[in-house]
């Protein structure tokens, strides 16, 4: 399959063949349709890549802390080569998509093959042909809502959650600072709650646009005066951050704009030197809105599936995805208009050099689609990476596959291997399948994978080296045994007594 990655030591943008992953339990398998890029967070990230290793440490003195530290504690050559093996990894990119499920895991409770949904969660709803979604991550996308607007579902409940943090009243008025795909769709949600709705923007061509959707939004440079006349001198009940700003201006503004006592909520990047004078005169509410709400960057929630009671936590992450699908579904929010590019997959780089300002012109929503051929109702999950002399090793020459690619294996064992001569490097296999690409690449193996059975049954392996996680090292050495395999596994060889017993009777085999 197609997956958009970024290099962190070099900065390139590039879509590869990646092995497609297969469902893990509690997680959907997911064809994608449409992905959004985010013109915040990803152009962040890729502009991060970009920069050269000095301006790199600039730009994140928190991580050169930590490299410090760590050299302190274990000498510099082995931090430098964790930290170069660090930016060796691809990074994938995106997290708000829609599509199709064609797999489920085991566990899987509401959702069936051939559901449409919305996707959300980076590292899961990433800009690639195929995706495993965790269960909290997923909604329900109905037949009236196409793919593309569903692709915005995880911007919307971003927008949704920092609305809902303000704790807003039927017919509050509420400003909202940066009118950019976060503005825009934060307006469309306050007046579908029945609120007053001002915007502010740098950009004309963006309050044009506010204009064409219904909403009152001005330039910075007629903010206040326009607000009062709005607000018949009052103020703004609520006002919403959603600028992506560096500079103090836009939390100054939330100030000047909110009335005695009102809520300010920063949804946005921007800088945060609270005004105390007037946020002191005004006994001003302020509050970070946290992505998409209750559940986010809780492991239990996002990767085990431990939903949070509906009489406690109403209004989780994945329910803020549902109620913005809902409003989708209802038309009280079209997010069709906000759509200014769209880029197939095989054309993703040209997406990102829009965002990073490269082709100098104006942008808004901006969509990758993945155009789908027919005969991909099996996915691939072994890729080749590089150019294989054999299908099958000659009588006696060892054929290596490896089961693992995480830190182990590529900061001791791959690169070990890779000095040693006489060995043909077959297949090394990841669950995720990205990971086993990327040490392929780097370690020379001949292809890639995300199934254990492509090296346990592959008849170009006779030897299999085990560098998963501890729980399954006995199984996985005892399958290869059974194949007649030669094994290597790390340590341990298992952790309870009748595993090691399985194993030993094998050998004995």
């Amino acid at each position: 399959m197609k997956q958009l990655l970024q290099n962190l030591r070099d900065g390139r943008t590039v879509v590869a063949d990646v092995p497609c992953p297969n469902p893990r339990p509690g997680a959907a398998l997911v064809r994608t349709e449409a992905s959004l890029v985010s013109a915040g967070t990803e152009r962040t990230l890729v502009e991060f890549a970009e920069k050269n290793l000095l301006n790199k440490a600039r730009s994140r003195p928190d991580l050169v802390r930590q490299v410090i530290d760590k050299a302190r504690r274990e000498g510099i050559v082995p931090t430098l080569e964790a930290a170069f093996n660090r930016l060796d990894q691809p990074t994938p990119l995106g997290y708000s998509s829609a599509g199709r499920i064609v797999a489920v895991g085991k566990g899987l409770e509401g959702f069936q093959v051939g559901d449409r949904v919305a996707c959300a969660g980076g590292n899961y709803a990433v800009h690639a042909e195929y995706e495993i979604i965790p269960q909290n991550l997923l909604a329900h996308i109905p037949d009236t809502v196409d793919y593309e607007s569903a692709a915005f579902t995880t911007l919307g409940a971003i927008a949704m959650h920092g609305f809902r943090l303000a704790q807003p009243q039927l017919g509050e008025r509420v400003a909202i600072i940066g009118m950019g795909l976060l503005g825009l769709l934060s307006a469309g949600i306050a007046s579908a709650a029945g609120c007053s709705v001002f915007g502010v923007d740098l950009d004309p061509r963006r309050i044009d646009l506010a204009h064409s959707m219904g909403f009152s939004a001005v330039t910075r440079s007629q903010a206040e005066e326009s607000g009062r006349a709005f607000s018949h001198g009052q103020g703004f009940d609520i006002v919403l951050i959603c600028a992506d700003a560096r500079s103090n201006d836009p939390i100054e503004l939330a100030g000047a704009l909110a009335r005695d006592r009102g809520r300010v909520i920063s949804v946005g990047a921007v800088g945060l030197s609270i005004p105390r004078k007037i946020y002191f005169e005004k006994e001003l509410f302020f509050q970070v809105s946290r992505s998409y709400g209750p559940g986010r960057y809780d492991p239990n929630y996002e990767e085990k599936g431990l939903d949070y009671p509906l009489g406690f936590v109403r209004w989780t992450e994945g329910r803020n995805l549902e109620g913005f699908v809902d409003l989708l579904g209802s038309r009280r929010v079209d997010v069709r208009p906000l759509i200014s590019h769209r880029f197939p997959i095989l054309d993703a780089p040209q997406a990102y050099d829009l965002i990073t300002g490269k082709r100098g012109e104006p942008f808004l929503g901006v969509l990758l689609t993945y155009p789908h051929s027919v005969d991909e109702a099996q996915p691939a999950t072994r890729v080749q990476v590089l150019e294989s002399q054999s299908v099958a090793p000659l009588s006696g020459e060892p054929s290596l596959g490896v089961l693992g690619a995480g830190n182990y294996a590529t900061a001791m064992f791959l690169p070990a291997i890779k000095k040693v001569g006489g060995v043909r490097k077959a297949v090394i296999a990841s669950a995720s399948g990205l990971t086993a690409r990327s040490a392929a690449e780097r370690f020379g193996f001949s292809s890639a994978s995300s199934s254990e059975e492509e090296i346990l049954t592959s008849p170009d392996v006779n030897m299999v080296a085990i560098l998963t996680r501890h729980q399954h090292h006995a199984r996985q050495t005892l399958a290869a045994l059974r194949k007649g395999k030669h094994v290597y596994c790390e340590k341990p060889l298992a952790i309870r007594p009748e595993e090691l017993d399985e194993n030993q009777a094998a050998m004995s085999d």
